[in-house]
């Protein structure tokens, strides 16, 4: 089950039976708690070994998208929108 559940839900090969079953154990499994407490298990028993570098990297960077990449539609009327770019001042 746990080997089904690394799987895609819809790329699941057919020895695990129907994506929908495997999605169900995992949502079960991760609504209860269990997924936590084995990834605590996990990390504890990988950190007493020595097998956890624990730094950390934060990253600040901010990417702004231009104003007409929102996905918002404008009615235009058929007029020929200005942009701040193409203005020219004479």
């Amino acid at each position: 089950m746990v080997e089904g559940i690394v799987y895609r839900w819809r790329d699941l090969p057919p020895v695990f039976g129907p994506w929908q079953t495997v999605w169900t154990w995992h949502r079960r499994l991760a609504g209860d708690g269990t997924w936590d407490l084995v990834l605590g298990r996990l990390l504890s028993v990988a950190d007493a070994a020595g097998a956890v570098d624990w730094s950390i990297s934060v990253d600040s960077t901010i990417a702004r998208a231009h104003q007409h990449a929102a996905n918002v539609t404008r009615l235009t009327g058929g007029i020929v929108e200005l942009h701040e770019s193409g203005r020219r001042v004479a």
